[in-house]
C-alpha cells in the first residue's frame, strides 16, 4: 500500500474550507512530533512544509471544490498520491459552502462583493469524491484528531483505516446521558449521525446537529417524521438534513423529501 521508502511520506492539502481540520493535526501536539519519527511530512503549508507537486504515500485533503483551479489541483494531487483521505465535512460532504447548491450563488456574490464579476467561483461546491477517487473518508466538523492519528498508524501497518459508523445515540447510552430528543423534545440528529465527537452537544444539553455525517443505515424518514411531531415544518426538517453535510447522499435525499420551497434563499 505504501512505497518502499525509509519512511513513508505524507502531505496535507487545503481546498475551500476554514482550516479547522488541519488544526486536528497541529492539535495533536506531542503525538504529531512522535509521528514524524515514523513518517516524513512533504507538504503541509500550515505547519511550514511546502512542496505541493511532490509525490506522496498518504494525502490528506481538507475542503470542498469551489473553483475551476481546485478541480485541476485535486486531479493532480490524486495522480501523485498512493492513498487519499478526505478529512472533515467540507471534503467529505460539501460543507457550509455547498449550501450554494440550493440557491443562485450569483445573487449572493452580487450582495457581498462590489465587483462580483471578478470572483472566480463555481456555481456549485462539491466534496472531493465528486471529482476523484477517495480511499477513506474521515468525517466531522472539524475532524477528530484521534481519528487522524489512528488512520495514519493503520496505513503504516498496511491496513486500511476503519471508521466507526455507530450513531451518536450509542455514545450517549455508553456515557449514561439522558436522550435530548425524548426528554427535552429537541430536534436532535443523534439517531442518524455517526459518532466521533463523543456526543459532545448532548453532553451539554444541546441537540446534535449532525456534524459527523450519516451513521450506518440511518433511518432519516423516521427521524424526520419525529421532528414533524415536535412541531417542525417541512422546511425546518429539510434544514436539519441540509446543513453541514448537505451533500452526503443520505442527508441530501432526506432533506429533499421534506423540502417544499428553496429553503436557503434568504
Amino acid at each position: 500500500m505504501l512505497q518502499d521508502y525509509p519512511k513513508p511520506t505524507l502531505a496535507v492539502y487545503k481546498f475551500t474550507s476554514c482550516d479547522g481540520c488541519q488544526l486536528a493535526f497541529l492539535n495533536a501536539g506531542v503525538a504529531l512530533l512522535e509521528l514524524t519519527n515514523l513518517i516524513t511530512i512533504i507538504h503541509f503549508a500550515e505547519a511550514g512544509f511546502v512542496a505541493p507537486t511532490q509525490a506522496v504515500d498518504i494525502a490528506f485533503v481538507e475542503g470542498s471544490i469551489s473553483t475551476l483551479d481546485e478541480i485541476t489541483r485535486i486531479q493532480q494531487i490524486r495522480a501523485q498520491s498512493n492513498y487519499l483521505i478526505t478529512i472533515g465535512a467540507c471534503a467529505t460532504a460539501g460543507g457550509i459552502q455547498a449550501l450554494r447548491n440550493f440557491a443562485g450563488s450569483n445573487n449572493w456574490l452580487k450582495d457581498i462583493y462590489a465587483t462580483s464579476d471578478t470572483i472566480d467561483s463555481l456555481k456549485t461546491s462539491y466534496p472531493i469524491s465528486h471529482y476523484v477517487k477517495v480511499d477513506t473518508e474521515l468525517w466531522g466538523c472539524p475532524v477528530n484528531t484521534a481519528q487522524v492519528m489512528v488512520a495514519i498508524r493503520s496505513l503504516l501497518f498496511n491496513a486500511a483505516p476503519q471508521v466507526k459508523r455507530d450513531s451518536v445515540c450509542m455514545d450517549c447510552k455508553r456515557r449514561g446521558r439522558v436522550c435530548i430528543l425524548v426528554s427535552q423534545q429537541q430536534s436532535c440528529m443523534g439517531p442518524v449521525t455517526q459518532t466521533g465527537c463523543g456526543s459532545l452537544c448532548p453532553g451539554l444539553n444541546r441537540a446534535c446537529y449532525g456534524c459527523y455525517g450519516p451513521s450506518e443505515n440511518p433511518n432519516t424518514q423516521s427521524l424526520g417524521a419525529a421532528f414533524k411531531k415536535l412541531g417542525l415544518s417541512d422546511v425546518d426538517v429539510a434544514r436539519q438534513f441540509h446543513h453541514i453535510n448537505n451533500q452526503a447522499p443520505a442527508f441530501h435525499q432526506a432533506g429533499n423529501r421534506f423540502k417544499t420551497i428553496p429553503i436557503w434563499v434568504a
